[in-house]
């Protein structure tokens, strides 16, 4: 199928303002919350003064031997896209898990291996402006083949960028978050993923706070829980993304036999990278059916019933 076919997809300006609005709705009530939750600690800090020192050995005998957390829902550190929708409004895309139904934030896709014809790999770092015109670019092609079952599309997130955004390390929190994301809320990976790439801070800018991030996540559609809010902001998953970009850099990537990442975006269409314009749905979509040996992405036919 071409890409003239495919889906509209959550691009419009208004469709920003409105994710930004909801972030900052979501971040004034924490706030309130926070201001609450603080008076409250300072009514009881006289009692927690005689258990300070138990509980500082308690913590660093813990931090110790405490392992790396590793998100859920992963397959070679990337979640697999096995469809996605557009909700009524248009403001929100949601990516369906790989049991093929968005069944709520408890429910954890079980990795599974692609049958798709086209399997493709999208390493992205959420500061990298490369990644956003990639993103902004393919969106609606790479939706379109999504749905049909034509293509497979695997996200990993990476932190190539950790030192350019003045000390806060907003490429390696951002993968975090997007690793809570999937793990706590994965039928809302995808409009995250999408969010964090189309509306991305400027590279030496400080970038989004931990609160900012998970104030995004609840304002692309993800329950407000404490769950999903204590893994981003406390960075759960910060060391699993130090260790997955660690794994990219050594190779080699996942789908290839020898690649290694070299920078952020790197677009792998079976086993191959693409080097052609980010910013080119044409050139990428020429790219792919020379990759797959096709003169065209036909969508996979849709079984039929039999008496």
């Amino acid at each position: 199928m071409s890409s003239d076919e495919t889906p509209n997809v959550p691009a419009p300006r208004n469709t920003r303002e409105a994710v930004r609005e909801k972030a900052q709705q979501v971040s004034a009530q924490q706030s309130r919350a926070r201001l609450i939750r603080r008076f409250t600690i300072g009514a009881i800090v006289v009692v927690a003064v005689a258990a300070i020192g138990t509980a500082v050995t308690l913590t660093v005998s813990s931090s110790v031997s405490q392992p790396t957390l590793n998100p859920s829902g992963m397959s070679g550190d990337g979640i697999v896209v096995r469809s996605v929708a557009v909700a009524d409004d248009g403001a929100d895309e949601v990516a369906e898990g790989e049991e093929g139904e968005a069944e709520g934030a408890e429910s954890t896709p079980e990795p599974a291996e692609s049958t798709a014809a086209v399997d493709v790999h999208i390493y992205v770092d959420y500061l990298s402006p490369g990644a956003g015109e990639f993103e902004r670019a393919n969106t609606p092609q790479l939706a379109g083949w999504i749905n049909e079952g034509v293509v497979s599309v695997t996200y990993h997130p990476v932190s190539m960028l950790t030192a350019s955004s003045n000390g806060t390390k907003y490429s390696l929190r951002s993968a975090a978050a997007a690793a809570c994301v999937v793990t706590h809320a994965p039928e809302y990976f995808y409009a995250y993923n999408h969010e964090l790439l189309i509306d991305q801070p400027a590279v030496d800018s400080n970038g989004r706070t931990d609160v900012e991030l998970a104030d995004l996540a609840v304002a692309v559609g993800a329950e407000n829980s404490d769950v999903l809010r204590d893994c981003i902001e406390d960075g759960d998953f910060t060391s699993w993304a130090k260790e997955a970009t660690s794994r990219a850099l050594a190779g080699p990537l996942e789908g290839s036999k020898d690649l290694v990442l070299t920078s952020a975006p790197m677009v792998v269409v079976n086993g191959e990278a693409y080097v052609g314009s980010l910013k080119d749905p044409a050139e990428f979509s020429h790219f792919v059916l020379t990759v797959a040996g096709y003169t065209e992405i036909t969508p996979a036919p849709t079984p039929t019933a039999t008496p």
